[in-house]
């Protein structure tokens, strides 16, 4: 955005990143371990059952619980509507079994997972309640069938676990959008087939993996870059912005670098090879973000942490209570107690505790503009240190148009000073005058034709328009012809680093049009609020160090850095966050994804690339900033709801486990299972009220 050396040609040499990718792509590959936030996101829960798997789970399960909740007795209590009949036990046994094995699946599964990881959370705890609750009312059952003895089983709660559990999981994840595959969408940049030149000149179409380093390749206007490269023939104006986030076109001559994934913006050119593969600049790409993504802050999630503690709670109590037992009365007794305090521990509320609310929580972002791919983002939102804002696509609209237009002669109308000036720009092929050109023909005016059109070397164009001399100038050539433009005029395109172009008719000074990323109205205001709260704006670009001073000066921000390149980005995003800090990165490009996978929360902007989109914890669908604030503000009160949540569902457990291991029994009280039962349906009718309040403020 900075203003041009010369307007000639338009040939805005601002940084041309040369972004020379080393071929030293790491070998490290990432294991299938991904302790990312996704992995607590469903607790250890195999990856491959999205919501609708969960859905039909937890139907199925129903209709083979229904049954056993009919039958059974709760916690040893026939309850009202409970009816036996003869084999009825039997039927009840083969239900338990279907649905332990196919219903308690996936928490088996996930409790594997946690423990081979040596990290005991929610899958462990209700695995073990509902192995204990199996296990026991099988042993009740060969009891109760073959002696004269009766021993309380634990079916129904077997199945009102499994079911609940299911229930909580799937309102979780039908609340929040399947994450997409951000690496596969990176591949999808680069086209399957190229046009190679062969060594006798001829030309060949091949696959793309048929390419090898220092191959010659021929890229026509409006293609993708196949690879990273050196123009040998030809010359173009390259479209980074998805790449490298860098606004304006490029321009791209002989011996300039090419970045496969970069749209070549006109002619052909002929590329030699120098990056394919895992040497290429995507291939970087894909690998940081497989490596931030795999990596992502160790941040547990709050349920797993406070399931953890029960775990070992639960299983202290229980053993204990059974050693103790043992000596006071007998093994049935003891028996009976330690799994009472297994089953009391089961995780009912504490399974809907985070469910329900994020489920809550889900539809009130979907209401204010906010797609959630991650829930553990509301969690980790909720004290944000510092937003850290990509700057083309986030803060500016992201393309190069017209901002602003002024006549500063009467004799002509505004609509005439854009007849003379398409004149001119109508056969330039450049990103300032397609800018124009878009907004000539967005505004339905039809310009002028030109003739003798020549460019002026260092001062802009000129050429012969409706019989009179007619020229483009930039501010250098102004000052040259001792013309002088009010400074109240020019300077709010200038301090929003707009480049200002000056129309000249027989040299006199009849208007001038400003260009630039214009930066989104809202955006002020939101840079504003976020100081307002104590939360640090820092701007990252990969557009050059000029148009980001000028842009950040406009909005108020002190801490900026330009010509970024993604692995600088997420180095950044690194290094705060290994500081401690919590850290919202903000952006829409494919050299965003990197920082956007690393960040304690990754906001996507929703008119952003796919690959933004899919390594973002959040996506904006509106595109509007100002929609992090409501972000945040919902991330504050999701937060306080879950814990409020916790507390009802694990402060049932604190009480209720002593008791159950007959903590009071000296002094005559003991925890019936039948009031376990009882304070155990409270605490979850109380998380599911709890849940329906939360709000947030307009």
């Amino acid at each position: 955005m900075e203003q041009p050396q010369a307007h000639s040609n338009h040939q805005h040499h601002h940084n041309n990143h040369s972004m020379t990718m080393e071929s030293s792509h790491s070998d490290h590959q990432m294991g299938n371990d991904h302790h990312n936030q996704d992995s607590h996101d469903h607790e250890g829960m195999d990856h491959s059952m999205h919501h609708g798997n969960f859905k039909q789970k937890f139907w199925l399960s129903l209709i083979i619980a229904i049954p056993i909740l009919l039958i059974s007795p709760m916690m040893g209590v026939d309850l009202p509507f409970q009816f036996q009949f003869p084999g009825s036990e039997w039927l009840v046994l083969i239900l338990a079994t279907i649905l332990f094995l196919y219903g308690g699946q996936p928490f088996l599964s996930g409790a594997k997972m946690e423990i081979k990881a040596k990290n005991p959370a929610m899958m462990t705890l209700i695995s073990m309640g509902i192995t204990v609750a199996y296990i026991y009312s099988l042993y009740a059952f060969v009891i109760n069938q073959f002696s004269h003895h009766h021993v309380m089983d634990f079916f129904w709660e077997l199945a009102s676990l499994i079911v609940i559990m299911l229930l909580g999981h799937w309102i979780e994840m039908n609340g929040v959008a399947n994450a997409g595959d951000a690496l596969k969408k990176l591949a999808e940049l680069l086209p399957d087939e190229v046009t190679r030149i062969k060594d006798n000149g001829e030309q060949e179409t091949v696959s793309l993996q048929m390419v090898h380093e220092g191959d010659s390749l021929v890229v026509r206007a409006g293609d993708k870059m196949p690879t990273d490269g050196i123009i040998e023939k030809g010359s173009s104006i390259a479209d980074e912005s998805a790449v490298t986030g860098e606004s304006r076109g490029v321009v791209k001559k002989v011996n300039d670098r090419v970045i496969g994934g970069s749209v070549n913006g006109d002619g052909t050119i002929q590329i030699r090879v120098t990056g394919t593969g895992e040497s290429g600049y995507l291939a970087k790409v894909m690998e940081m973000v497989r490596k931030a993504q795999s990596e992502k802050s160790k941040l547990e999630a709050l349920s797993d942490k406070v399931a953890k503690w029960l775990f070992y709670i639960a299983l202290t109590v229980g053993l204990s209570a059974f050693a103790v037992w043992l000596i006071l009365g007998d093994l049935p007794l003891a028996l009976e107690r330690m799994v009472t305090v297994f089953i009391i521990a089961c995780p009912h509320a504490l399974g809907l505790a985070i469910p329900l609310v994020v489920a809550r929580s889900t539809s009130i972002a979907a209401k204010n503009g906010l797609l959630l791919k991650n829930r553990m983002a509301l969690e980790n939102g909720h004290d944000i240190d510092k937003v850290l804002l990509d700057k083309t696509g986030t803060l500016t609209e992201g393309s190069f148009a017209v901002t602003g237009a002024e006549l500063l002669n009467e004799q002509y109308t505004i609509t005439e000073m854009f007849q003379y000036i398409g004149a001119l720009e109508a056969s330039a092929n450049h990103p300032i005058a397609k800018g124009i050109m878009s907004h000539i023909k967005e505004k339905g005016i039809s310009f002028y034709q030109a003739t003798e059109e020549k460019n002026l070397t260092g001062i802009g164009l000129q050429g012969i328009v409706e019989g009179k001399q007619v020229k483009i100038v930039n501010g250098k050539a102004l000052e040259r012809l001792d013309l002088v433009v009010d400074q109240k005029i020019i300077g709010k395109y200038q301090e929003q680093g707009n480049t200002i172009s000056y129309l000249l008719i027989e040299d006199q000074l009849i208007g001038l049009i400003a260009l630039g990323d214009k930066v989104k109205p809202e955006a002020k205001a939101f840079i504003a609020s976020l100081i307002e709260r104590k939360i640090e704006p820092v701007m990252l670009t990969g557009d050059n160090e000029e148009a980001a001073k000028n842009v950040a000066n406009y909005l108020g921000i002190t801490n900026f850095q330009g010509g970024l390149l993604p692995e600088d980005k997420e180095a950044i995003v690194t290094k705060l966050v290994s500081e401690e800090q919590r850290i919202a990165m903000v952006g829409d490009g494919i050299n965003d994804a990197p920082s956007l996978a690393r960040a304690t929360v990754g906001i996507a902007i929703g008119a952003g690339t796919d690959v933004a989109l899919d390594s973002a914890d959040i996506i904006l669908t509106n595109s509007n900033p100002e929609d992090i604030l409501r972000f945040l503000d919902l991330a504050k009160q999701t937060r306080r709801k879950m814990v409020q949540n916790l507390w009802w569902g694990a402060g049932y457990n604190l009480i209720a486990i002593p008791l159950a291991a007959g903590i009071l029994a000296p002094v005559g009280i003991v925890l019936s299972p039948a009031v376990g039962a009882i304070l155990m349906s409270l605490s979850t009718v109380i998380v599911a009220l709890n849940a329906m309040t939360l709000t947030i403020k307009k």
